[in-house]
């Protein structure tokens, strides 16, 4: 098996095809793109014992979140880790491992699901997986580089396109799979015809003998329902979202599709380049800073160059994240109160496949045409209009809270696409952005260190995100409580005002059940839950900007003396 992954038998021959390298990596990136299609899964995990909406037990979505966190910090731990690994083994070896990694980790995290253990879907889907995104990522970039050094932006940008659209092969198949093993909780009535109790913020209903946990949809939670059903009370803890079979059947899916690819992986000769082309002169190198040396990965550490594109990819990767991380469920939060007749569940699951598309889109128009504009001229667009795309979130926000027109909806949509336009083309031309400054040699190992970037963005992007959702939630309910009869509030949930922190902590007192007994004309605070997490990931842009902006090529002192 060593002999048959290893690097020296998948160097191709003078006549190889290298276009045939393209299929190959874009079903790898494909497979582990799906992880962008995480937060389709949020609405499950939330709801795994309750299923029509939230029971105390469930899991809260900054915990669920994390889960997505996790497995983008373990993706650039993996990668910078085994950057020298590539090296030496070569991208079929890594690869097959990557398979293994990306597809257990599904199978464990499924396991974790069934056995109501939510360490077991870390481990599983954010470690495991995690460490099967990062080899996965980045096995066949460096692969496509040196095949294209001609078009380094467009060769790139093939290869992460798939990441970029991963979701798009991801939503339909995730969905499809929640749907099919659904089952819905046993239905016990409309909310006037059980008798119900609280207990310690819980809503309770006498089921025989036994006083057991129940759950209540009211209108505003029929739209966020997985599958359709009526208002009423449900019992908890019966029923299935179906997350744990999607997980295994995905788990099997992505396991040999990245094997196929795998073993698809060639690469080229030492001496090889593509007929009639030229490397670029030293005067070319000086104007397009693309640079005719090659730069070792340790050496790449100490120059300021590796530490201004870290910065970059970060604050990049950290703008738009988090933003994915809870595509779902922003876009139902902000639009789904006000315009609930556009707005419902399958829109929204829509809207993460058209993320998907916009990013894949994204990765590869921006990355080619960095081939023509320049890497710094590239970025440089991408962060002047991407603050003022970010800073129009909560105008849109605002606006159709007051008048819950379309129109509002399609500007939120069209900024927020062409975000994710600018998201995935950050990512496609930063290996080529690599290459340019530090060479191709080692343009692998490099990229793998860098994407430790991509690990703190992980964390910095949903945390910045839940957390400033979580404390306007909080604020939220304090303002909608206050407004409110305390008869009518103790008629409606069973309990005292005074107890408010009991029951939004067992989900009993949520914004969405308080706004239907307000009283009329108070506005709902939904659609700016997330106002200061977009002005905080312009600020980011912002700072990004300027490390872009003080970019120069490599001092003469780190490049390799010799080419090989």
């Amino acid at each position: 098996m060593a002999g048959l992954l290893s690097k020296e038998r998948i160097v191709a021959g003078a006549e190889f095809n290298r276009w045939l390298i393209a299929p190959a990596a874009l079903g790898i990136h494909l497979c582990i793109g799906s992880v962008y299609a995480w937060s389709l899964f949020n609405p499950a995990l939330i709801k795994r014992i309750g299923v029509v909406t939230s029971a105390a037990d469930d899991w809260s979505l900054k915990s669920v979140v994390w889960i997505f966190t996790v497995a983008i910090v373990f993706l650039g731990l993996a990668a910078a880790l085994a950057g020298k690994w590539l090296e030496q083994v070569g991208p079929r070896h890594v690869g097959v491992v990557a398979a293994c990694a990306w597809g257990g980790g599904f199978m464990v995290g499924g396991c974790g699901i069934l056995a109501d253990q939510l360490w077991l879907v870390y481990l599983g889907y954010g470690v495991i997986g995690g460490c099967g995104l990062g080899l996965g990522y980045v096995s066949p970039v460096s692969t496509l580089i040196r095949w294209f050094p001609d078009r380094r932006g467009m060769a790139t940008g093939i290869a992460i396109m798939g990441f970029g659209g991963g979701a798009m092969l991801g939503k339909p198949m995730i969905d499809g799979f929640l749907r099919l093993f659904y089952r819905a909780p046993d239905y016990l009535g409309t909310i006037g015809e059980v008798e119900l109790v609280t207990e310690a913020g819980r809503r309770m209903a006498m089921i025989g003998n036994d006083l057991r946990e129940v759950v209540v949809v009211g209108a505003n939670d029929v739209a966020q329902m997985i599958v359709a059903g009526p208002e009423g009370v449900y019992l908890a803890g019966t029923g299935s979202v179906g997350a744990a079979q999607t997980f295994f059947a995905l788990g099997g899916i992505y396991f040999v599709v990245m094997i196929i690819a795998a073993f698809s992986y060639r690469v080229p000769a030492a001496d090889w380049q593509p007929p009639g082309w030229q490397p670029p002169s030293a005067e070319d190198e000086q104007r397009s800073m693309i640079t005719t040396h090659d730069v070792d990965i340790d050496e790449a550490l100490k120059t300021p160059q590796f530490y201004q594109l870290w910065i970059v990819l970060c604050f990049n990767v950290t703008a738009g994240i988090g933003v994915l991380a809870v595509a779902k469920t922003m876009m139902s939060e902000i639009f789904g109160t006000t315009l609930p007749d556009t707005v419902d569940v399958e829109f929204a699951a829509t809207y993460v496949l058209m993320i998907s598309l916009f990013n894949m889109l994204g990765r590869f128009f921006w990355a080619s045409a960095s081939d023509y504009l320049g890497r710094r001229r590239t970025y440089l667009i991408f962060f002047s209009l991407g603050i003022a795309l970010y800073c129009s979130i909560p105008y849109f926000a605002a606006e159709v809270s007051a008048d819950p027109a379309v129109v509002w909806l399609v500007g939120f949509y069209a900024a927020t696409m062409l975000i994710f336009t600018m998201y995935g083309g950050g990512f496609a031309t930063i290996p080529a952005y690599l290459a340019d400054i530090f060479g191709t040699r080692y343009v692998g190992g490099i990229h793998g260190r860098l994407l430790t970037a991509w690990s703190t963005a992980g964390v910095l992007g949903p945390l910045a995100i839940t957390t400033l959702r979580e404390n306007a939630v909080t604020r939220a309910i304090s303002d909608l409580s206050s407004k409110i009869d305390p008869q009518v509030f103790q008629a409606t949930f069973g309990a005292n005002i005074s107890q408010l922190e009991a029951l939004v902590a067992a989900r009993t007192v949520t914004i969405s059940k308080l706004m239907e007994i307000v009283p009329a004309g108070v506005p709902d605070p939904t659609p700016h839950l997330y106002n200061q997490t977009m002005y905080l990931m312009a600020f980011l842009l912002f700072i990004a900007l300027i490390a872009n902006a003080l970019m120069k090529p490599v001092h003469p002192r780190h490049h390799l003396q010799t080419r090989g």
